[in-house]
């Protein structure tokens, strides 16, 4: 082989790992700001144990939400038809999060409870996200969801 065909040969050789490296690392780092979806039957039954952080979606037990007098931790339930998760948050709670509401929490398992990061409650009676409602058809699929739930994202 003649020294130019070398040279082009290896040129293209370390692009195309240059260009494989690139990717890998584009991949990895795009799979580290994934988060996940789980409905606290799904975190029961070990779906979310291979994640590091993921949100849990649900409703808010009725009578679980209980305050700190003296800091910003707030302790609920997170349920489902057939799950319940006890869930921490230290931080301030979003205006319509309330008893029996829809609410997705970012955050990671602690022993047997969520510690969430993050707490967002729906914004109307009717609203319903649709990555949470799929998720709870998902866990229950012989079980029909509530009447009036939307899963489009109108106000």
């Amino acid at each position: 082989m003649n020294p130019t065909r070398k040279r082009r040969l290896i040129v293209v050789l370390l692009v195309v790992a240059a260009a494989t490296v690139a990717v890998g690392l584009g991949v990895f780092a795009l799979q580290q700001n994934m988060n996940y979806l789980f409905t606290p039957s799904q975190v029961q039954s070990g779906a979310a144990s291979s994640h590091k952080t993921f949100r849990l979606g649900g409703m808010v037990k009725a009578g679980s939400i209980q305050r700190s007098k003296t800091s910003l931790l707030a302790t609920f339930t997170v349920v489902d038809a057939d799950g319940a998760m006890p869930v921490e948050y230290t931080g301030i709670l979003p205006d319509l999060f309330r008893d029996n509401q829809s609410v997705i929490a970012t955050g990671h398992m602690d022993n047997a409870h969520f510690v969430a990061t993050e707490v967002l409650a729906k914004h109307d009676e009717t609203y319903m996200p649709k990555e949470l409602k799929d998720a709870m058809a998902k866990a229950h699929k012989d079980k029909p969801m509530p009447e009036g739930s939307d899963a489009g994202g109108s106000p």
